[in-house]
């Protein structure tokens, strides 16, 4: 369900780029390390669940990523060897601050996977204070810890208060787009942004918006992140302009779909 293809080739395309951007199902990413030599593959993305353990096959990795602990992009090197980086981190900060000053701004985010690291880093070092919530406790304290944030039990977002809340989950992904998770009696801010790209609008942006909320689409993150990810990868100034058309028109033939 990707929209990284029709993104990413609508760029080299666009720039005369002789270079073609396929998606693998990867369950045991060591396979996929083996299979980058044979297959010629001079860069990738990397999704959950291997952002993390991405990090153990690198070869170099820039300091901004190493700290997040997550990489989302990685370049291939003439001899072969890994470089990684964040992109997620740009994609963040350039969707929020066309909404919110983040510095003095308190931010809820909700998860503390590879994204949500990559998330919790942008907003703090833009100087909000961070709140982190997730299903998984452990985590959640590591998170915070790491951002000089705080953890918050579950509960808790039934009577705190944010600024902002993101989603940094799958849930409520295509094809689940029936679910939302957190509920209305847990949204207590001005701004409510999800990660999720597709489907354009949540469930949990649908919520936000009942509530009379602003709300974030997860392509405001996406497509920033995509053309830092596309210029790591071939040195070019990348299409922004054409890459954005595309992925939006690809979600709204997927929507009348």
């Amino acid at each position: 369900h990707s929209l990284s293809p029709v993104m990413h080739n609508t760029g080299f395309m666009a720039r005369g780029v002789d270079a073609v951007y396929l998606p693998f199902l990867v369950r045991e990413l060591k396979d996929f390390i083996a299979a980058i030599e044979p297959l010629g593959i001079r860069g990738f993305s990397i999704t959950q669940p291997h952002k993390q353990t991405m990090l153990k096959y690198l070869t170099e990795c820039d300091s901004l990523a190493a700290e997040i602990g997550a990489v989302n992009t990685v370049v291939v090197r003439r001899d072969g060897s890994l470089a990684g980086s964040n992109t997620d981190y740009v994609g963040v900060i350039r969707a929020l601050e066309k909404k919110m000053r983040l510095r003095g701004s308190r931010v809820l985010i909700f998860g503390a996977g590879g994204a949500a690291r990559a998330a919790a880093f942008a907003v703090a070092r833009s100087g909000a204070a961070v709140g982190i919530c997730a299903r998984r406790e452990t985590q959640a304290k590591e998170l915070a810890r790491a951002v000089s944030g705080e953890a918050l039990p579950r509960k808790a977002l039934r009577t705190e208060r944010f600024d902002a809340i993101l989603n940094a989950t799958p849930v409520g992904m295509h094809p689940r787009s029936e679910v939302s998770p957190l509920s209305a009696g847990e949204l207590h801010c001005r701004i409510v942004m999800d990660l999720i790209s597709r489907p354009l609008r949540t469930k949990l942006l649908e919520i936000a918006a009942k509530k009379g909320m602003e709300t974030v689409s997860g392509i405001e993150m996406f497509v920033p992140q995509g053309v830092a990810q596309w210029e790591l990868w071939t040195g070019k100034r990348a299409p922004e302009t054409e890459m954005r058309r595309a992925v939006m028109g690809a979600l709204r033939a997927m929507t009348e779909g």
